[in-house]
């Protein structure tokens, strides 16, 4: 018969509670168990002494029977010092998956298609800012080529002739 050490909930409903338990792996998660040998409460602070409680004698023993105790247990009989765990590694858990790269992708491209505009708007104001200073020297030439056309100035009203054309 293959066993299992593994956690089996109770609790209401968002307040989970757990017996960790050594059970037949055809056994349901919360079903029938052979032996309860602890609980742990995932509620209390991670160092409350309460959190995780462990019946040690019975755990040995169930292990020296072979029983295998899940990820999340293994981790807990590791902490007490009953039973070395390997750590884990999985070197592809960080990266992304295939839709966030052609996201990525599709970022970059819009990236790079707003920079060219950018640039070609630059490039235009450039030549327009050119253009207008070629024409302003033109402009400038031009105005020193024709002879100056003498501006006749004409009067403007005082006060004082206001007030004599009020007289009369």
């Amino acid at each position: 018969m293959a066993v299992k050490i593994r956690l089996a909930r109770g609790g209401a409903k968002k307040r989970p509670y757990y017996r960790i338990v050594v059970a037949d792996v055809r056994a349901p998660r919360d079903g029938r168990y052979i032996e309860k040998v602890g609980t742990h409460n995932p509620l209390l602070p991670k160092d409350h002494e309460d959190r995780v409680r462990l019946v040690e004698d019975r755990i040995k023993y169930w292990l020296s029977e072979g029983a295998k105790p899940t990820d999340r247990v293994a981790r807990f009989l590791d902490a007490a010092g009953l039973l070395k765990r390997e750590a884990k590694d999985n070197p592809n858990k960080a990266k992304p998956g295939a839709k966030a790269l052609e996201r990525v992708e599709e970022r970059k491209a819009k990236g790079e298609a707003a920079a060219e505009a950018a640039e070609a708007a630059k490039a235009e104001a450039i030549e327009a800012a050119a253009a207008a200073k070629a024409a302003a020297a033109e402009a400038a030439a031009a105005a020193k080529a024709a002879p100056a056309e003498e501006v006749v100035a004409e009067e403007v009203p005082t006060e004082a002739a206001a007030e004599e054309k009020t007289k009369a």
